[in-house]
């Protein structure tokens, strides 16, 4: 399979939420959160201790947010490449959209693909890790 077809195939997993009650669906993106931008994390609203995951160099954080409102983070992912696969440290969907109430279908799926494109990219074969 070529990286085009790569990443059409993880295009069809990513790039979009659905509302759980309406059906609607949103655009997405994922966006690499750097030290400057820890001011946008609430720690109240997130189970794991994110500021601390992106103040570790050998590791890089993103999130998932909605093209038309990016000011509002549907989940996180915090991954590190370790030469031959990506290993994912943390993935964690917003307050609001975990268990039977979510809003938002899809957040998790979202994160997951996107670590596996990060893999592709990086020439891993889209070969990930992670300790449940």
């Amino acid at each position: 399979m070529s990286k085009k077809e790569i990443d059409i195939e993880i295009d069809r997993l990513t790039n979009s939420i659905e509302n759980s009650v309406t059906g609607e669906v949103f655009d997405t993106k994922v966006v690499r959160l750097g030290k400057t931008d820890k001011k946008e994390i609430k720690p109240a609203e997130w189970l794991f201790e994110w500021e601390e995951e992106i103040s570790l160099s050998d590791r890089e954080v993103y999130k998932l947010v909605t093209v038309n409102n990016p000011k509002i983070i549907h989940g996180m992912l915090c991954l590190e490449d370790k030469s031959d696969h990506i290993f994912i440290h943390l993935v964690e969907s917003a307050n609001f959209n975990k268990g039977t109430n979510k809003i938002y279908f899809g957040v998790a799926g979202n994160l997951f693909a996107f670590a596996c494109k990060v893999s592709f990219e990086k020439g891993n074969e889209g070969y990930v890790a992670f300790d449940s």
